[in-house]
C-alpha cells in the first residue's frame, strides 16, 4: 500500500509539473511547494529535469510545424539567400542569441543560485514578483510579428529567461512579460518564449544524463520517474494548448492574481 501511495505521489507531481510548466506560475516553484505539502524531499535537480524533458516533448509536438518551417526556411536562406526566407533565418538567429544569457549564467552560476535561494519562503516571494510582472503587462497588445523582431528584443527576452534561474520565477512568465513589454503580439511572444525553452531544456538534459546514469538507486526510481514523465508529458500538452487560447484572449490577469494568492499563502504559512 505504501509503495502504491509513493507512486501516486510521483504521478501527481508529474501532472502538477506538466500543468504548471507552460503557464506563467513557475512549475519548479509549485513542485517544491507540493513536495513540502506531501512530505517528500527529492534532492538535486534530476527529477525536475526528467519531467521538464516530458514538457519539452509536448512543446516539440505542438510547435512541430513552426520548428520545421524555421529550420528549412533558415537552410534555404543560407543556401540561396532568398529574401522570402530571411525572416525565418533571423528568427532562428534571435533564438540563438536569446539562449546565450540563460545558458552561460546557468552553467557558471546555476548551482550557486539554486543553493543560495533554495528556500520555500523565497518561492513565495518570487511568485508574488511574477504576479506583479504579469499585472503590469496585463493590458498590453503588441504589434510586432515574427518578421519584425530585433537583436535588442532577443537580448532582453534572453536576459528575462536568465532571471528565471531564480527559484520561483516562472520561465514562461518572465519571457512572455519581456516579449510583450517589447511590443510583440501575443502569438509571437508565446512562440518565441517556448521555442526559446527548447535549447535550454536540451542543454539541461544533456548535462544531467551523466548524473542520472550514475545514480546508485536508478533501479528504484525508474518506475516512479517513468510514471511522472508520462504524466507530465500528457499534462504539459493539454496545458499548453489551453494556455495558447488564454493568450489569444489576453487573460493573463488571472495568472497574476493566482501568483499573488499562492505566493502570499506560502510566505505566511509554509
Amino acid at each position: 500500500m505504501e509503495e502504491i501511495l509513493i507512486l501516486l505521489k510521483y504521478i501527481f507531481l508529474g501532472i502538477f509539473q506538466g500543468i504548471t510548466e507552460p503557464i506563467p506560475v513557475s512549475s519548479s516553484g509549485h513542485v517544491m511547494i507540493l513536495q513540502r505539502l506531501m512530505g517528500m524531499d527529492l534532492e538535486g535537480l534530476t527529477f525536475e529535469i526528467v519531467v521538464n524533458a516530458a514538457s519539452l516533448i509536448a512543446i516539440l509536438i505542438i510547435y512541430r510545424e513552426s520548428i520545421a518551417r524555421l529550420f528549412f526556411g533558415a537552410l534555404r536562406f543560407v543556401a540561396k539567400k532568398d529574401k522570402e526566407d530571411k525572416a525565418d533565418f533571423m528568427f532562428v538567429i534571435y533564438l540563438i542569441i536569446g539562449t546565450i544569457p540563460a545558458g552561460v549564467i546557468g552553467v557558471v552560476y546555476g548551482d550557486v543560485i539554486s543553493e543560495a535561494l533554495d528556500n520555500i519562503k523565497v518561492i513565495g516571494v518570487t511568485l508574488i514578483v511574477t504576479g506583479i510582472a504579469l499585472w503590469l503587462i496585463r493590458n498590453l497588445r503588441g504589434r510586432k510579428n515574427d518578421a519584425e523582431l530585433s537583436f535588442k528584443d532577443a537580448i532582453i527576452v534572453g536576459l528575462a529567461q536568465a532571471v528565471a534561474l531564480i527559484p520561483g520565477i516562472s520561465r514562461s512568465g518572465a519571457t512572455i512579460v519581456a516579449a510583450m513589454a517589447r511590443g510583440m503580439k501575443q502569438e509571437t511572444a508565446l512562440r518565441f518564449s517556448f521555442l526559446l525553452f527548447i535549447p535550454v531544456s536540451v542543454g539541461s538534459i544533456l548535462l544531467a544524463i551523466k548524473d542520472l546514469i550514475g545514480m546508485d538507486n536508478v533501479n528504484e526510481i525508474l518506475l516512479p520517474y517513468s510514471l511522472a514523465f508520462i504524466a507530465s508529458l500528457i499534462a504539459s500538452y493539454f496545458s499548453l494548448k489551453w494556455f495558447m487560447g488564454i493568450m489569444a484572449r489576453g487573460n493573463l490577469i488571472y495568472f497574476s492574481i493566482y501568483c499573488f494568492i499562492v505566493g502570499t499563502l506560502v510566505v505566511l504559512f509554509l
